[in-house]
């Protein structure tokens, strides 16, 4: 994939993030993008804001982009390495490509996507690493929650 492009994409996802942390939650974003480049859906980790575990942001945008035909050939872009959850996600619908905005502070499932056919591209952006490792140092206890650790 073009490193342009999946910077450019992952700037959404960015901006989801960032939408997050301000509203008091986990500063996690994503996108789903389509075959054609064109913008499906987005979202952010919205586990506090909603009181709802599933409220992850790959899951937000996959709800927001509603109802497709079929995934082959979109693109998540998320900034931070999908949890297990979501790469079950990516894998039930058939997503092709999980561009990462970083995974040096989570890693999930990418590997095992990876190992099943989905294209994972790696951007190890630098706010991205910024954002969680802020988030991390200053609330503890909400990313132990969001990663399912006590």
């Amino acid at each position: 994939m073009d490193q342009e492009l999946a910077r450019r994409w992952l700037a959404t996802a960015l901006g989801e993030a960032r939408g997050g942390r301000g509203e008091g939650g986990v500063p996690i974003g994503a996108a789903l993008y389509g075959a054609d480049g064109v913008l499906l859906g987005r979202g952010r980790n919205r586990r506090v804001q909603d009181g709802d575990p599933s409220a992850h942001a790959e899951t937000a945008a996959f709800r927001d982009a509603g109802r497709q035909r079929s995934y082959r050939g979109t693109t998540m872009v998320t900034t931070l390495s999908p949890c297990w959850y979501c790469s079950g996600l990516v894998r039930q619908f058939g997503i092709s490509r999980v561009v990462v905005g970083e995974d040096r502070t989570f890693r999930g499932g990418q590997e095992w996507l990876a190992a099943h056919g989905v294209e994972v591209v790696v951007l190890d952006d630098p706010e991205c690493v910024e954002l969680m490792r802020t988030f991390v140092a200053e609330r503890p206890d909400l990313w132990n929650e969001d990663i399912g650790h006590d």
